[in-house]
């Protein structure tokens, strides 16, 4: 055997051992939890024999309670490059069978390396989360891997597109991560994230509750609005990260990949859709699947802030985004977690060059004290301020109600919209007609014999003179009131037209948006 092929026999020996990460025994034990190995995760998710490691020899550097005995193969966190439908990606998976995935400083290193590389090269990030937390064999170090991390997550942010699987327990400060990318990603019974464990809850306060209940997938998706995509599979999951980059843009001097545009499926009615009544619900994603190429709609937070339905489809081949008020929920006014939720989205679209089409049918925001003092207005202003910054192509359609303030939310021609479409159901007026009226002609019903004659008289009158677009349209904050099958060839013309869009912003170094 020649020098040279003792030398290719010692690396595939070396490379052996890392490459079964904590052991055959840890891997065992990953797999009965339902869970994939790192490397395993990082081949389902990329194209086939694309996966390139790097950094595989990385040693930790811990000397104290006993580390410089202790081998940890790869540090516990696998990296490298790949691809997803042809187009490269940086991707890290923490590996739990090494040392429970914990993070000291060079396992912080290999994924701030790998930070590093995908904003040099302008493409996406895709990080595995599975971790027991920061290593406390190695004290600050840790820590400060933590906020190295942390550091190249905003300065990545709207430049690349930033991704976060939570395939196991992600927990302390290692959840900020996760929160400072663009997309998060949990999967039932096996993600876990939360800053204090039931174990601390328990010792502080006193109260008893299990990890899943306190930091679970469905807790995420539902509650706290912390996760954007939720899966009963890992292997679900990852086709929901391939079918999301489908959509996006690598990075924010590219616009999204177009695709060979296709008419909307022929089985979809748009005249049927929208129901008459003002005061009955409708799915507005049927109305979206109407509008959309192929009727494919990827909607994003399906399960949190349900009155209003966000997400990405494509019109003539190329990605839009969607915001559409939910009557079916809550008669799709605006509350708090609706406006965080249209607000982040709107602002991705905007870094990331995506149009924005706004499906406006909203009675206001949501009245009450637990608004009030949950901090509606600031949250609220959020929509406000994401309109406004916006520089994309912004075009809305009203199909029935725009009252109030949520007229003015939902990308009217005040903050800025580029077009302004309005269906003849639309109702557009400082409130509802039965409020106005009441308040309006109160002496006029007071004093009538038939209160309730008289009531829906004036009404009907209100809705004549102001709960129609035509006042509107006369004003000219509408371009067009126009056929609800109108509606796509429209969006499509207007989408053309705006393809070469640019619009002035003052020089600054930055807003300061209502957090």
């Amino acid at each position: 055997m020649t020098d040279l092929s003792k030398n290719i026999q010692t690396l595939r020996e070396k490379k052996a051992v890392v490459e079964m990460g904590g052991g055959e025994a840890a891997i065992e034990k990953q797999i009965a939890m339902g869970k994939l190995t790192a490397r395993d995760r990082i081949l389902s998710l990329l194209d086939k024999n694309s996966f390139h490691e790097y950094d595989l020899f990385v040693k930790h550097d811990g000397r104290d309670f006993g580390m410089e005995k202790k081998d940890l193969p790869g540090d516990g966190v696998v990296t490298g490059t790949g691809t997803i439908f042809g187009a490269p990606v940086c991707i890290y998976a923490q590996d739990f069978t090494v040392a429970g995935g914990s993070l000291g400083l060079q396992h912080a290193r290999k994924i701030t390396k790998i930070m590093d590389h995908a904003l040099k090269m302008k493409c996406p990030i895709i990080g595995i989360n599975d971790s027991g937390g920061a290593r406390i064999q190695e004290g600050v170090g840790a820590l400060a891997g933590y906020g190295e991390i942390f550091y190249r997550n905003t300065i990545a942010s709207g430049v690349i597109p930033q991704l976060s699987l939570i395939l196991g327990p992600c927990a302390g400060g290692a959840v900020y991560s996760p929160a400072l990318t663009d997309f998060v990603f949990v999967v039932e019974n096996i993600s876990k994230m939360f800053i204090t464990g039931p174990n601390v809850i328990k010792t502080v306060l006193g109260e008893d509750i299990s990890m899943e209940d306190l930091g679970g997938a469905r807790v995420h998706a539902e509650i706290t609005g912390n996760a954007h995509f939720y899966a009963m599979s890992e292997q679900e999951c990852f086709e929901q990260v391939k079918r999301l980059v489908s959509f996006i843009p690598w990075n924010n001097q590219e616009r999204a990949k177009a695709v060979e545009p296709k008419e909307p499926s022929a089985m979809l009615n748009i005249e049927q859709v929208v129901p008459a009544d003002p005061k009955q619900p409708y799915d507005v994603r049927d109305v979206i699947k109407c509008i959309v190429d192929d009727s494919d709609f990827l909607e994003i937070q399906e399960l949190w802030a349900a009155n209003i339905v966000i997400g990405f489809g494509r019109m003539g081949g190329e990605t839009v985004g969607f915001v559409a008020n939910q009557p079916m929920y809550l008669a799709g006014v605006l509350d708090c977690d609706s406006a965080d939720k249209a607000a982040r989205f709107i602002r991705f679209c905007d870094s990331f060059n995506i149009p924005i089409i706004t499906l406006e049918d909203m009675p206001g925001y949501l009245p009450g004290v637990d608004q009030e003092h949950a901090g509606v207005i600031r949250h609220g202003a959020k929509v406000l301020y994401a309109y406004s910054e916006a520089t994309v192509p912004k075009i809305t359609v009203i199909l029935r109600k725009a009252y109030g303030g949520g007229y003015i939310a939902m990308n009217s021609r005040h903050l800025g919209a580029d077009f302004m479409f309005a269906w003849p159901s639309a109702e557009i007026a400082v409130m509802g007609p039965e409020g106005a009226a009441n308040i309006i002609f109160r002496k006029e019903i007071m004093e009538a014999e038939d209160q309730h004659a008289m009531r829906q008289a004036k009404v009907k009158e209100y809705i004549e003179k102001f709960a129609n677009p035509f006042v509107a349209a006369s004003k000219g904050f509408i371009d067009s009131v126009i056929e609800p099958k109108e509606t796509r060839s429209l969006l499509l013309h207007a989408l053309k037209l705006s393809v070469q869009k640019e619009e002035y912003r003052p020089a600054k170094k930055h807003g300061l948006p209502p957090f």
